[in-house]
């Protein structure tokens, strides 16, 4: 049976932005602080070595009853039975990939343009990325931001959960809360962070009232 994804705080993972610290030190401290939604994000392991990081984060998620979700592999999100995958728009078809994993694995995947949130309700995703909001430099090639007035069609006229990402930080996280979206990402902002605990009660405490 599929899980409901939480609203709030959706933290993904950046070793290369972690202060020399490892992805699963930042994701124990992650958890430690109550965060809930986790995606799983490494641009630059090899698969093994993805995969022996999410055997102990899994672990980990499980204990913590967190929603756990990886990043492009499906293989790999079937095998940990996560639950979800984050797919890209230049990743595998949603409908492909909904034949692979089946009813019980959430499906998210990044949006830019209002075509792109459309096709993706059409073709049976859980949820949407919505951004990058504002400028952002957590990937390699990414696309331009698409700002507040994507977030806003997507909240009109997008009936699944929307996740406002890109760029978000604390001195900006109210303009992104007046649209109500239902999740919202912060990466760099909490991985970089010297104090990961005291950063993620500052983001709650600023989101009190919306959720």
């Amino acid at each position: 049976m599929k899980k409901q994804m939480p609203k709030g705080l959706y933290a993904i993972t950046a070793e290369n932005f972690s202060n020399g610290k490892n992805n699963i030190t930042v994701v124990k401290e992650m958890l430690d602080a109550g965060i809930k939604v986790l995606q799983y994000r490494d641009k630059y392991k090899t698969k093994l070595e993805k995969f022996r990081q999410c055997e102990i984060i899994r672990r980990l998620t499980l204990d913590y009853d967190v929603f756990f979700i990886i990043n492009d592999d499906i293989d790999m999100a079937l095998s940990l039975q996560s639950e979800g995958v984050h797919l890209g728009q230049d990743d595998l078809p949603i409908i492909k990939a909904r034949e692979i994993v089946g009813d019980d694995i959430a499906i998210g995947i990044s949006t830019h343009l209002p075509k792109q949130a459309l096709l993706a309700v059409e073709n049976g995703a859980d949820y949407i990325g919505v951004g990058p909001i504002y400028k952002t430099f957590t990937k390699d090639n990414v696309v331009d931001p698409v700002g507040l007035e994507y977030l806003g069609f997507c909240v009109k006229n997008i009936k699944i959960p929307k996740v406002a990402i890109g760029g978000i930080k604390l001195s900006n996280l109210l303009e992104i809360y007046k649209y109500n979206p239902e999740n919202i990402c912060m990466v760099t902002e909490i991985t970089a962070s010297e104090n990961i605990e005291f950063t993620i009660k500052k983001i709650k405490e600023t989101i009190n009232d919306y959720y």
